[in-house]
């Protein structure tokens, strides 16, 4: 008796013009490293950059990667930042050879009979996905790291009407993209994942608080993300300072570097003026960009982040798999990482009252913040692991590349239509 066959594993395709990893590049990545390779051919298209200007820091992170057939393309140049008529201009010099790249790329789908396109919503990355899916007959994946709003350019507008789905990283972001006329048919949430491995809870802070000063019995509050005001760095500050009284000893740690893309000036110097000027300046600690994020977690007794209607928050589950009970506000996707009064305490925007009583609950109660701790890293890993999340992210693959009349197939707990 002949045994059934095996089905082939399916091939599928990632595309990152990203030259700059962010966390929508390091969430694929995940993906790309957890996807089943006995079910999935990884494949990846990226810009290769210069090394010598770091912009061939996106292709090196991928190149890292066991088991994926990595492959330069052109994907034109980045457009943000310019005038219309920059972009006109970068447009006519690079357009025949990026328009050569993707026909290329095209070429190379259909010989290794790629089912799946998956691309980040960089506007590159979409365009190139949905144009590709076009010329090859590919299913075309868009996914969606932050709430679809005025930010998005009309050619990634265009781009994500035009793809087979979209992937949103919260129900809030899903939510958000039917409000703008996506197709909620086509949208399925998948929450992030980390890789639980970097972060051990083990770890001692000390070495941190050696290196900043910061006495071995001090409380400190841990901030990480980019430095704009939109993160809500500026509501910690005050709130120190209403805490200093109680807390004489007390240190915000602050972590990450000003974002120019969204403010001009550096808002690392407003909040420096803005310590000095509420008597905290001894207090507040300036980190900068660290790659030693586990370290400085480990170092902190809460980690606090009142970032207005945060798409995800990977920083909270990162906290939460360190142990550290989080401090945050109840908009946005906040709420399907961090459980208000199981695992971290939620206030809401603007509330600077109720930011500044939660972190003094915390900071005063030393079994509440163990219990927390313990509650965050249980929770990370049943919900927000990179194992779940390249699951998930299978099954929509899988989905996509079925034929229409078997296409409704039990999606999981996390994968939602």
């Amino acid at each position: 008796m002949q045994g059934l066959a095996v089905p082939a594993p399916m091939a599928v395709m990632f595309i990152s013009s990203a030259e700059h990893p962010g966390a929508d590049t390091l969430v694929h990545t995940l993906i790309m490293r957890n996807l089943d390779r006995a079910r999935f051919h990884v494949h990846a298209a990226a810009s290769p950059g210069d090394p010598a200007d770091g912009s061939a820091d996106g292709f090196r992170l991928l190149a890292g990667i066991p088991h994926v057939q990595l492959r330069s393309a052109n994907f034109g140049p980045s457009l943000s930042g310019r005038t219309a008529l920059g972009n006109l201009q970068q447009l006519m010099t690079g357009g025949t050879a990026m328009a050569a790249s993707l026909l290329s790329l095209a070429n190379y789908i259909r010989r290794h009979r790629i089912s799946v396109l998956h691309a980040t919503d960089r506007p590159r990355d979409a365009a190139a996905c949905a144009i590709l899916g076009k010329l090859t007959g590919a299913k075309s994946i868009i996914h969606a790291h932050l709430k679809c709003d005025d930010w998005m350019s009309d050619a990634l507008r265009r781009s994500m009407h035009h793809v087979d789905a979209l992937i949103a990283i919260s129900d809030f972001v899903a939510r958000s993209l039917a409000d703008r006329g996506y197709a909620r048919e086509k949208t399925y949430t998948v929450l992030n994942g980390i890789d639980l491995a970097r972060w051990d809870f083990r770890l001692t802070g000390l070495p941190i608080r050696q290196e900043f000063g910061i006495p071995a019995t001090a409380p400190v509050i841990a901030c990480a993300g980019r430095l704009f005001e939109g993160k809500g760095q500026g509501h910690l500050v005050r709130a120190v300072a209403a805490l200093r009284p109680e807390f004489p000893d007390i240190r915000l740690l602050v972590i990450g570097k000003d974002d120019r893309q969204v403010m001009q000036e550096s808002f690392t110097e407003q909040l420096k003026a803005l310590a000095a000027t509420l008597g905290v300046g001894d207090n507040v600690v300036f980190a900068g960009q660290r790659a030693d994020m586990p370290a400085l977690l480990a170092a902190s007794d809460v980690f606090a982040l009142p970032s207005d209607e945060e798409p995800f928050g990977l920083v909270f589950a990162e906290a939460m798999a360190m142990k550290r009970p989080v401090i945050a506000l109840a908009n946005g996707g906040t709420p399907e990482v961090v459980e208000h009064g199981r695992d971290g305490l939620l206030s809401g925007p603007n509330d600077l009252e109720a930011l500044t009583a939660n972190l003094r609950t915390l900071l005063r109660e030393p079994t509440l913040r163990r219990r927390m701790g313990e509650n965050g890293r249980q929770r990370v890993e049943a919900r927000f692991t990179a194992q779940r999340m390249a699951l998930e992210t299978g099954r929509v693959y899988v989905s996509l590349a079925q034929p229409p009349k078997s296409k409704v197939i039990a999606l999981g707990e996390q994968v939602t239509r």
